[in-house]
Formats: C-alpha cells, structure tokens, sequence
C-alpha cells in the first residue's frame, strides 16, 4: 500500500457499553433508546431476533419479548469512546474522531516502528481495544479513507478486513453506489440515471465525465475508490468549523405551544454554550421541529449579526414559530443549526454603538458561564426555557434513568460527575 489508512467501528457501540458495564447481559438481546420510544442501538442478539434500529418498543417487544430495553446513557458512552480514542493514539498520532464510535488512523510507515505487517499492527489495535473495553470493534484497512470505511463494515462484527490495491474491483464491484460512505440518495439517483449502480461502476468511469456531472467531493469519492489518498485523516480537534447543531426529544409529544418553544429556547441556550466555549459566532440559523409522525418542518435565519448570544437567537426563533409550529400537531423533538459560523474575533463593530451594549452583555453571559462551569450545566437558565427545565424531559417507563446516574459516588451530583463510566452497581451496594 502507498498508503495505510485504517477504519476502526465500534460493534453495536451503545448496547455493547451496557454489556461491558453489566455482564449479566452478555448474550442477551439489549436495546438502548428507551427514552426515545425507539431502538436507537441493538445488540447483536437482538439483531438476530429482528429488530432493527428506529423500531417502536411496542414492536419490538412482539418480536423479541425477553429483550433488556434501557434508556440511554451517553455520560458513559462519551467516555468510552474516549478511552477508545486513546487507546487508538498508542499506536499513531494520526486519529480523526469521525464520530462517537468511530474513527480513521493513519498508520503509514509504522511497520518498522512496530516490527509488524500493517495487517498485524490493525489486528494488535482491535484485539487491545477488546481487551480494556471489554466489546468488539471492526476495522477496514486501505490506501484510503473510502475504501477503508468500506473494508471495516465488511465482516461485522470483529472483523478485520484489508483492501489492497491488487484487490480494490472485487470488494467494489458488486457494491451498490448508494452503500459508498459520501454518496446520498440524491447523486445516487443521478448515477443510477445514467446506468451506474455499483461502486465499481462509479470507479471505472472515466474522470472527464465525474468531473463534468459531478462536485469536487464526489470527484475525491472517485479519487479514493480508485486507490489514490486524497482524504487526509485530520487530527485537528478544535471545535466546529461550520455549524453547531443540537436536537431535544420528549415524551410525551406536546401539542402545547409554549412548552414546545421552551424545549427549542433550551436547545439554543445550549447550541450558543458550545459557541462560546470555542469562540465561535453564528451568522444564521435554522430551527426545526419533528411531528410524532416523524415529519419536520424548519425555517433558515439570518441574523443581524453574529452572535453567540442566546438573546438574538430566541427573538428570531419566537419570530420564525409561526412558520412552525401547527396547532393540534403532537411535537416530538426540536432542535437548532447554527450556521456561517466564523470566529468570535472576526466580528466588526458598528457605526452606531450597539456593540457597547452587546459587549455588556457578552459580559454577564460569561459570568453565567463561569457559573456552569462550577457548578454544572444550566444552573441558571432563562425563562423562555423554563418549562423544559421544571417539566420531565419523559414521562413514565420513558422516564428511567441510566443506572449509572442513579449511582452516585462521594462528590457527586446531579449536575456535576466523575468520568467514571464503568461503575457495577450490584458490586458497588
């Protein structure tokens, strides 16, 4: 290989962080999303059963009725996917976090370094990765990013597959375009048009023509198929660089309108927490909201100017929820995009003093930061949030905790926690 480039997917993640944390539920069918009404992580033994992600808890309860549903804990999953991020940098300095339980690693000219193949030195990072976080990992190795994302969804779970440039066609030949990592439903409707439905297809297309019909990503995507690196594993890690987006769902779904902007008005609060922490300015925004229907409506803002401010934000939502909000809809989730962003030192004073004011407020914010930062998250929060802070997030069985948050060690409490994901509590009592 010109290049090793290594794909590393965690198998089953969510419901594979339950079974390291409790034992006990190893070789059962586990299902995280509880407090989502769906399953939003499968072992897989419930797989086997049937089920599949986004399935109703009624459904799946049919079809696999001994099957453990748990809420979500994303405390713990953060931190293992942390020790997993670590664990891959013993190997290389080379490792995009691509998302929570995935990454690329970069580990060209290491075999001299680690006196091993590169096959080898992929197979030492997934079997230690089983070894301390007690699940499984598959990985793809490649002389690209695309191939190696292809390679790693190959032989799941735990398997380690290597795509070397004699050996490129037979993995992409009869793989549907669609199934290639950066080919949406939109350009894979525009290849099958003109009669291109594999990934091998795609590869062997002359380059006169993808670079006629299609943009630069997806000229990369042809660039890559065909074994040429042109996708840098990018180990940069200082926040966002184009949007800030965070969704909220609830249960019940809420047909009440002020409670609906309440869990948006939140959501901004902390899409602009984020931004401030990595001094960043949003230029626009978009707000969405999802029907119990699972459909969505949304509305695309520009703002005066860039703020990170959640006052401006929350005036221009208040504004937009007309456009959104229909009366009698039951609502599920809202959630916020801040867009074109740029960095909170490239914003321009005015010619008619408003900055002055901003400035003062840029002022308490930080010290309401500061607050959170001592003594956790929305300590104090704004009243257009009030009802999503004093109401449930979900009712009833949707409403179960984490059993690590039910757990709390000496120093702990709601609002601040150790990064100590792998508490037994049945050892701890």
């Amino acid at each position: 290989m010109s290049r090793a480039i290594l794909h590393i997917d965690g198998d089953a993640f969510f419901a594979s962080c339950e079974q390291a944390r409790n034992p006990e539920l190893r070789g059962k069918s586990v299902i995280t999303g509880k407090e989502r009404g769906i399953a939003a992580s499968m072992s897989y033994e419930a797989k086997a059963r049937g089920v599949t992600r986004a399935m109703p808890l009624g459904q799946i309860r049919q079809v696999c009725p001994d099957a453990v549903i748990l809420p979500s804990d994303y405390e713990t999953y953060s931190l293992l996917s942390k020790r997993f991020f670590d664990i891959v940098r013993r190997w290389t300095p080379d490792v995009e976090e691509y998302s929570i339980d995935e990454c690329f690693a970069d580990i060209t000219g290491l075999r001299r370094q680690w006196r091993a193949s590169y096959r080898d030195i992929a197979a030492s990072i997934t079997d230690r990765l089983a070894a301390e976080l007690g699940f499984t990992f598959s990985a793809g190795l490649a002389p690209s990013k695309v191939l190696a994302k292809v390679a790693s969804k190959w032989n799941k779970p735990h398997g380690l597959t290597v795509i070397s440039s004699r050996r490129i066609a037979g993995f992409l030949n009869d793989l549907p375009a669609g199934k290639v990592w950066g080919i949406g439903p939109n350009t894979e409707a525009l290849l099958a048009k003109h009669r291109i439905m594999t990934a091998g297809q795609f590869a062997r297309t002359p380059f006169s023509w993808v670079k006629a019909h299609l943009t630069k990503p997806h000229r990369e995507i042809w660039y890559e198929l065909n074994g040429e690196s042109v996708l840098s594993v990018s180990t940069v890690q200082d926040g966002p660089k184009y949007s800030i987006q965070k969704f909220r769902t609830f249960t019940p779904p809420s047909r009440d309108r002020e409670f609906v902007f309440a869990q948006m008005s939140r959501n901004i609060e902390n899409a602009c927490i984020k931004a401030r922490r990595h001094r960043m300015a949003a230029r626009g925004a978009y707000f969405i909201l999802r029907s119990q229907d699972f459909r969505h409506t949304a509305v695309e803002v520009s703002l005066t100017a860039p703020t990170a401010l959640t006052g401006p934000i929350i005036a221009a939502a208040r504004e937009a929820l007309p456009s959104l909000f229909k009366e009698g809809t039951a609502w599920r989730a809202t959630g916020v995009v801040l867009t074109d962003l740029i960095t909170d030192d490239d914003r321009q004073p005015d010619l008619f003093g408003a900055h002055v004011a901003v400035e003062r407020m840029r002022r308490v914010y930080e010290g309401l930061d500061s607050l959170d930062t001592k003594y956790g998250k929305h300590t104090v929060w704004l009243g257009s949030s009030h009802l999503a802070q004093v109401r449930e997030r979900h009712a009833g069985e949707r409403g179960d905790l984490p059993e690590r948050q039910m757990l709390a060690l000496k120093g702990e409490n709601g609002r601040r926690r150790l990064a100590i994901p792998m508490l037994m509590g049945r050892q701890a009592a």
